[in-house]
C-alpha cells in the first residue's frame, strides 16, 4: 500500500541534474517504431547516458483494442539495432495490473474517486475541463461508468528543461480526470504515474505532444507519496501538411538497416553537434559521441521532415 500525502497546491517540481538519474522511454505497441519516436528515444537516452544515469524500457500495453499484435518485438529489435539499449528487464504494463490495483484502492480511501456516467458526447457540449457533473451524485455503480479522480484546486507547476517554466491549474486546464475507463481498463494517467513513481524515475524527456498530461501526472504521483521526476519535452516530428508523426497517422517503420544514417539525421533534427567520420563506423560510437555532447535542444514545438 502506498503512504498518503495529499498534495500541496504550490508544489514546484524543477531541476534536471542528479546523481540518481533513473530515465525511461514508454512505447505504446500500437506500430512499430518511426522517425518520430525514435527521435524521443534517442533524446531520453542521451539525457541519460549524458548524466551516467539509468535508462529503463517500458512497454505501455495498456488498451488492447489500439494496440497490434507483435508490435512490442518490432519496436524492440529497432532500439538494439540503433544500439539504444536499456538497463534491466522490460516492463509490460500489463503485468502490473495489481499495482494500479492497489493505487485506485488507495485514492479510493482518500476518498479523491467517484464514478462518473457521462458520455463523451455529453462532454464535448461543455468543452475544455470536466465539469464535475457526477462529482456529488453518488452514482450507484449500476450503470457503466468511469472512475474520476479529484483534483481540488490543486496547481501544477514545474520548470520544463526545454519548454521552461509551466504553471497548470488543473481545475482550468483538464478538471476531475478519468483513472478507470468505463471498459474497466486503467488509464494511461494512473498507469504511467504509478510506474514513474515505482521505477524511482528521475527524469522524463518525451516529445511536447505529452506536455498536457504532465500536470495530471504530478498531481497523482504526490498523491500517492511519489516525488515527481523533472521533466524535459522535445519538440516533435510533423510531416509538410504540420501533422504529428505518429502510427495514428500511418507513420512508415524506420529502417534498421539504415542505423547509422537514422541516428545521425536525428541528432541533427535535436540540434546536437555531428560526430567526425572517425566516429561514424557503429550505432555504437555515435551513441558514445552524441552522449558525450549531449545538451537538450532548444525550445520549439515542431520539427519539420
Amino acid at each position: 500500500m502506498f503512504p498518503p500525502v495529499l498534495p500541496n497546491p504550490d508544489n514546484i517540481s524543477s531541476g534536471f541534474e542528479s546523481s540518481d538519474y533513473v530515465g525511461r522511454f514508454a512505447p505504446s505497441p500500437t506500430g512499430p517504431l518511426h522517425e518520430g519516436s525514435l527521435l524521443c528515444a534517442l533524446a531520453s537516452y542521451l539525457d541519460a547516458k549524458a548524466h551516467n544515469g539509468q535508462w529503463l524500457l517500458r512497454i505501455e500495453d495498456l488498451d488492447p483494442p489500439r494496440e497490434i499484435p507483435g508490435a512490442d518485438r518490432l519496436i524492440i529489435e529497432s532500439l538494439r539495432a540503433h544500439g539504444l539499449l536499456w538497463d534491466g528487464t522490460v516492463v509490460y504494463q500489463s503485468d502490473r495490473l495489481h499495482a494500479y490495483q492497489e493505487a485506485l484502492d488507495t485514492l479510493q480511501q482518500l476518498e479523491l474517486v467517484y464514478r462518473c456516467i457521462c458520455r463523451r458526447a455529453d462532454l464535448a457540449l461543455s468543452g475544455g475541463a470536466y465539469p464535475g457533473h457526477c462529482r456529488e451524485s453518488n452514482h450507484d455503480g449500476s450503470a457503466p461508468h468511469a472512475l474520476r479522480l479529484k483534483v481540488g484546486n490543486f496547481v501544477a507547476g514545474f520548470t520544463d528543461g526545454i519548454q521552461g517554466p509551466i504553471r497548470e491549474p488543473l481545475p482550468d486546464s483538464c478538471g476531475d480526470f478519468i483513472i478507470r475507463r468505463k471498459d474497466l481498463l486503467f488509464s494511461y494517467q494512473l498507469a504511467v504515474s504509478v510506474d514513474d513513481g515505482a521505477q524511482n524515475i528521475s527524469h522524463v524527456v518525451r516529445g511536447i505532444d505529452l506536455m498536457e498530461s504532465t500536470g495530471r501526472q504530478i498531481y497523482t504521483l504526490q498523491t500517492l507519496g511519489y516525488t515527481p521526476p523533472a521533466y524535459a519535452h522535445i519538440p516533435v516530428l510533423v510531416d509538410q501538411n504540420g501533422d504529428k508523426l505518429s502510427k495514428q497517422t500511418g507513420a512508415t517503420a524506420i529502417d534498421n538497416s539504415q542505423a547509422i544514417h537514422n541516428l545521425m539525421t536525428a541528432l541533427e533534427r535535436l540540434q546536437q553537434p555531428q560526430p567526425p567520420k572517425s566516429e561514424r563506423g557503429s550505432a555504437q560510437s555515435i551513441l558514445q559521441f552524441a552522449a558525450h555532447h549531449w545538451s537538450l535542444p532548444s525550445r520549439a514545438a515542431f520539427i519539420k521532415l
